[in-house]
Protein backbone atom coordinates (compact mmCIF):
# COMPACT_ATOMS: atom_id res chain seq x y z
CA UNK A 1 0.00 0.00 0.00
CA UNK A 2 1.59 2.72 -0.80
CA UNK A 3 1.10 6.35 0.80
CA UNK A 4 -0.74 9.44 -1.14
CA UNK A 5 1.77 12.05 -2.17
CA UNK A 6 -0.61 14.89 -0.52
CA UNK A 7 0.38 13.09 2.69
CA UNK A 8 4.08 13.02 2.45
CA UNK A 9 4.64 17.03 2.32
CA UNK A 10 5.34 18.54 5.48
CA UNK A 11 3.02 21.42 5.31
CA UNK A 12 -0.04 19.89 7.40
CA UNK A 13 -2.08 22.58 7.29
CA UNK A 14 -3.31 24.69 4.36
CA UNK A 15 -4.95 28.19 4.82
CA UNK A 16 -8.24 26.65 4.65
CA UNK A 17 -7.76 24.15 7.45
CA UNK A 18 -6.87 26.86 9.77
CA UNK A 19 -9.20 29.03 9.47
CA UNK A 20 -11.45 26.17 10.68
CA UNK A 21 -9.56 25.76 13.39
CA UNK A 22 -9.33 29.30 14.54
CA UNK A 23 -13.15 29.43 14.20
CA UNK A 24 -13.74 25.97 16.18
CA UNK A 25 -11.13 27.77 18.81
CA UNK A 26 -13.26 30.75 18.80
CA UNK A 27 -16.46 29.05 19.28
CA UNK A 28 -15.32 27.14 22.11
CA UNK A 29 -13.38 29.50 23.90
CA UNK A 30 -14.83 32.93 23.37
CA UNK A 31 -12.93 36.19 21.59
CA UNK A 32 -12.31 37.43 25.51
CA UNK A 33 -10.78 34.30 26.03
CA UNK A 34 -8.47 33.76 23.59
CA UNK A 35 -6.00 36.67 24.26
CA UNK A 36 -5.48 35.15 27.39
CA UNK A 37 -5.23 31.46 26.46
CA UNK A 38 -2.54 32.61 23.57
CA UNK A 39 -0.36 34.62 25.85
CA UNK A 40 -0.34 31.29 28.80
CA UNK A 41 1.10 29.52 26.00
CA UNK A 42 3.63 31.84 25.40
CA UNK A 43 4.68 31.83 28.94
CA UNK A 44 4.92 28.13 28.75
CA UNK A 45 6.85 28.32 25.52
CA UNK A 46 9.36 30.86 26.88
CA UNK A 47 9.77 29.04 30.38
CA UNK A 48 10.15 25.58 28.68
CA UNK A 49 13.21 27.11 26.51
CA UNK A 50 14.68 29.00 29.51
CA UNK A 51 14.57 25.84 31.21
CA UNK A 52 16.55 23.58 27.89
CA UNK A 53 18.70 26.55 28.01
CA UNK A 54 19.46 25.96 31.70
CA UNK A 55 20.03 22.08 31.53
CA UNK A 56 22.66 22.73 28.55
CA UNK A 57 24.30 25.31 30.64
CA UNK A 58 24.73 24.44 34.39
CA UNK A 59 25.56 26.67 36.86
CA UNK A 60 29.48 27.53 37.69
CA UNK A 61 30.21 26.90 41.34
CA UNK A 62 30.68 30.96 41.48
CA UNK A 63 26.99 31.47 41.53
CA UNK A 64 26.17 29.07 44.41
CA UNK A 65 25.27 30.98 46.97
CA UNK A 66 28.09 30.59 50.36
CA UNK A 67 27.00 28.58 53.04
CA UNK A 68 26.54 30.75 56.22
CA UNK A 69 29.27 30.10 58.65
CA UNK A 70 28.07 29.55 62.58
CA UNK A 71 29.11 31.85 65.09
CA UNK A 72 31.18 30.19 68.30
Amino acid sequence: MQIPQHFQTANIFSGPDILVVLGIAVLLFGGKKLPELAKGLGEGIKSFKQAVKEEEHPPTAAAEPKKPEQAS
